[in-house]
């Protein structure tokens, strides 16, 4: 069977820090707005990078409406938010929601600085599809870490979706990281970074959301504002 195309958006939404209902509103304009299969959002996006924030149940009410945009639009939201974990640990995760509801995709894997306080380390690279798409996926630091994006580059991938908090200044190693990923893993790349505040100390964070080509070019970017959004469409 040929695979068809694939329309797909990276978002920086507006934050309300430690808020995840109001952020789930904020979440579920950002879908209807992208129109996109797959609609990529930062980490900690129903949060804010605050990590102390409350962990967040893949059947919290904060992602219902989330999960109807996603019916309305026939979209897959990949949903950064803290979540707790078998042993009662807490995780920085991704959430994969849909029209079905929402569910645990992946857990960070490379936790630095002040995360290790509270969250543990996820144990394995994950990969999901899409309409015959394989989507590889990670978190901020891990798309630093060469034994990330090596064991993900081995899971055969089309493109490789990630949500970051980033500051301003980081806007350049933002997109070494895309580049070096797209040429590792011979894929499509998609960064979601925050813009704006979104708490943590962070009160001006990177934004620029892009989507590159396996061949490192820029394919689409959003600015440096919050509610900024790129759209591209893989072929």
């Amino acid at each position: 069977m040929v695979r068809g195309s694939l329309s797909l958006a990276v978002v920086q939404p507006e934050c309300v820090p430690g808020d995840a209902g109001a952020n789930g509103v904020i979440h579920a304009r950002a879908v209807v707005q992208a129109r996109a299969r797959v609609v990529v959002f930062p980490e900690l996006s129903l949060t804010g990078y605050e990590l102390d924030a409350a962990l967040v149940e893949p059947g919290d009410a904060a992602l219902e409406p989330i999960a109807a945009a996603c019916a309305a639009t026939g979209s897959t939201a990949l949903v950064g938010a803290p979540v707790a974990g078998p042993g009662g640990r807490a995780y920085i995760a991704m959430l994969e929601v849909s029209a079905g509801g929402a569910s645990v995709l992946y857990r960070k894997q490379w936790i630095g600085g002040d995360e290790a306080v509270r969250f543990s380390p996820g144990d394995e690279p994950t990969v999901f599809e899409v309409d015959g798409w394989r989507l590889g996926v990670g978190i901020c630091r891990d798309t630093g870490i060469g034994e990330h994006v090596d064991a993900v580059a081995g899971l055969a991938i089309d493109a490789y979706l990630a949500g970051l908090v980033h500051r301003s200044d980081e806007v350049a190693e933002q997109e070494r990281r895309a580049v070096s990923i797209a040429a590792r893993c011979r894929a499509y790349v998609a960064f979601a970074s925050f813009a704006g505040p979104t708490g943590g100390g962070y009160h001006h964070t990177a934004g620029s959301s892009a989507i590159w080509s396996p061949a490192g070019d820029v394919l689409a970017q959003a600015g440096a504002r919050p509610g900024d959004l790129a759209r591209a469409t893989l072929e």
